[in-house]
Order: structure tokens, then C-alpha cells, then sequence
């Protein structure tokens, strides 16, 4: 069984990230079980964080409660006893066993052990600056800090990042500049140089750098290496998100090898990690 975790191709190594706590194309999103799984194994993890109504924050994506849950409206609107009683939906939507978790239940599980020193959790967190405020960011790092050193937080707002990690010993920070009009902005300027150092003078204590994979491609088809521009910056790219292990999203993911990105995000890490064996 190849491993799930990584691929090495030319002494170069790439973390398969398990996206929304995947290992296989077929899994439910964010369930503690799979969590905790990659993080045993030495795993490359990756959870979103929403806002909740008593200013915390839920293992969720969406900012609304209908697809990924039992429950109904805005995510903020909800209270913490409410949501740790609504069930997940699978992916054909309905109701699984396993239960909305907040971001101290996972800090909690993951402080049971045990964790392999490779393990690394991401928290994408899905919104912005102005979506905190003091009970927010202090309800972030007390969740976080037993277990900070194998994790690294990561947003589409630098400045988020910034409040919610300072002070928090062993937190590892990522950014991502692919949110707004970027693909539009760029099919216009083709400055893919400029991208870069936007976003490297952005979040300037950021480890690791987030990019949409088809902005990478779209780079690399006009001539550009973005990612050897970040890498030029001292920073470490991942991939997001290849969707499975068919011959499109495998093509997609070998040019992403051969360009050396650090790490690839990806639905289905194991049935990827196998395609990409035998391809090799």
C-alpha cells in the first residue's frame, strides 16, 4: 500500500494533505476518528474553523449549517451546546454518526495522543479580521495552545492570522492570497511576478503559502514558476485541491510534483498516492 502521507520524486518531498480530515475519496468531512488517524500516522491535516455564537469556532466550512450538517442557518447564530448535538452529513448528504465538533474538542483529542512528530494540522480559518473580536481570539488560543506545536494557521486574511496567532508558543502561520478576482486580475496582467511579491510582502512570517493548483498551472503554461517564486522567498507552497485520482487530477498533480510543490491538497490522498505509483 503506498503511503498516504507523501510522495518523493527526485529526491523531493510532497505531503499529500488529507483535506477536510480525508483519507479516501469516500469519507465524510472533518470526523474526529479520520482527524486523529492522520495526526497518529504523521499526517498532513487540514480543518476549516467557523465563528459560532459564543465565539468560538466549529470544525466546519460553510458559513450556514444546511450541507454540511443537521442543522439549519447561519453558523454565528448558533450556540456551542447546539452544535456539538447536530450529526455531519456524508457526501450524499445524509445524517453519519459522528458529531459537529468545536475547535476545543479537537484540541482535546489531539491532546489525548498520540501524535506523530510528522503530524502537522492545519486550521483554515474561513473568515476575516473583522469577524473577531477579544472573546473570539482568546477563546482561539486556549484551544489551541496545548497542542499549538503541530499545528499551523492559515487564512485568506494576513491580518487574521496575526491576531489569532500571536503569543501562541509552537503555532506555526500559513497565507493564502488566492481569495478575491485573482484569477480575473491575472488573465488580465499576466503579472505573476508582482502575485508573488504581493503576497510575500503580505504575510511576511508566513511558512508556508496556499495556492489554488490551477493558478499554479496557469503560471507555469505562460512561463512562470510560482512556486520557485515562493521558494525563492524562503517559503513553502501547498497545492489546493485536487479532487481525486482521475487521469485529469493526476495530470494536474504530476506537473505539480515535477514543479516541486511542497505539498498537494487533496480529497483523496490514498487512491491519489497509488495513482501517482503507478504512474511512476
Amino acid at each position: 500500500m503506498p503511503d498516504p502521507r507523501v510522495i518523493i520524486r527526485n529526491g523531493h518531498r510532497t505531503w499529500l494533505k488529507w483535506h477536510r480530515g480525508r483519507r479516501r475519496a469516500g469519507d465524510p468531512v472533518f470526523t474526529g476518528r479520520r482527524i486523529h488517524e492522520g495526526m497518529r500516522l504523521g499526517a498532513s491535516v487540514e480543518v476549516d474553523l467557523v465563528i459560532h455564537a459564543d465565539r468560538g469556532y466549529a470544525v466546519l466550512h460553510d458559513l450556514t449549517l444546511e450541507r454540511e450538517t443537521t442543522g439549519a442557518g447561519r453558523v454565528v447564530d448558533c450556540r456551542a451546546e447546539t452544535l456539538r448535538a447536530l450529526n455531519l452529513r456524508g457526501n450524499d448528504g445524509r445524517p453519519i454518526p459522528d458529531r459537529v465538533m468545536l475547535l476545543e474538542d479537537l484540541g482535546a483529542l489531539l491532546a489525548e495522543g498520540p501524535i506523530h512528530p510528522d503530524a502537522l494540522l492545519q486550521l483554515d480559518f474561513k473568515e476575516d479580521a473583522a469577524a473577531l473580536d477579544a472573546t473570539a481570539i482568546a477563546a482561539f488560543k486556549a484551544s489551541v495552545r496545548p497542542v499549538a506545536r503541530h499545528m499551523i494557521l492559515s487564512s485568506g486574511d494576513a491580518d487574521a492570522v496575526r491576531l489569532l496567532a500571536e503569543d501562541v508558543e509552537g503555532l506555526r502561520v500559513g497565507y493564502d492570497p488566492c481569495y478575491g478576482p485573482i484569477f480575473e486580475r491575472l488573465e488580465a496582467s499576466r503579472d505573476f511576478s508582482a502575485f508573488a511579491a504581493e503576497a510575500l510582502a503580505a504575510a511576511p512570517e508566513a511558512e508556508m503559502i496556499y495556492l489554488d493548483y490551477g493558478l499554479v498551472l496557469a503560471a507555469d503554461r505562460a512561463g512562470f514558476d510560482l512556486i520557485g517564486a515562493f521558494h525563492n522567498g524562503g517559503r513553502r507552497v501547498d497545492a489546493w485541491t485536487i479532487p481525486d485520482a482521475s487521469p485529469a487530477s493526476l495530470a494536474a498533480a504530476e506537473r505539480l510534483l515535477a514543479l516541486k510543490a511542497d505539498q498537494i491538497t487533496t480529497d483523496d490522498p490514498e487512491g491519489l498516492a497509488m495513482a501517482l505509483e503507478a504512474s511512476f
